[in-house]
């Protein structure tokens, strides 16, 4: 079965961090770019990060290149998202998703989520203290 699991979400104070994972199950990484959203009660998705096939080009929605960032590991065919400096406001469900892309390919687009293959089940992160 061809999946994306999201792990390393939890209860977290303020100021904490949490490191997520998006493991890919029945395929590999390497051909995906891999993006990153969040979606908080009550509101609409918003985009986080994402990386591309390589690992090596990353992008970010602005108000996350502070706080945030993504790494891959293709060997492991796992994508994290630390997050450092943790606020209420991050308190969201976070999904990993997975676009088959050319190779040498970074993350043009990455920000329209119809473009994405497959979805994780979502993880979630509460920011309380």
């Amino acid at each position: 079965q061809l999946q994306l699991v999201e792990s390393g979400g939890g209860l977290v104070q303020p100021g904490g961090s949490l490191r997520l994972s998006c493991a890919s199950s029945g395929f590999t990484l390497d051909e995906y770019t891999v993006g990153w959203f969040r979606q908080a009660p009550g509101k609409g998705r918003e985009k986080v990060s994402c990386i591309g096939r390589d690992g090596l080009r990353t992008a970010y929605a602005e108000s996350m290149k502070d706080r945030f960032t993504v790494s891959k590991d293709n060997a492991k065919n796992t994508v994290y998202l630390q997050i450092n400096s943790l606020r209420p406001e991050d308190t969201a469900t976070y999904y990993c998703a997975a676009h088959r892309r050319a190779p040498g390919s970074a993350c043009n687009g990455w920000e329209y989520a119809v473009l994405y293959d497959y979805w994780g089940q979502g993880t979630q992160v509460t920011v309380s203290s």
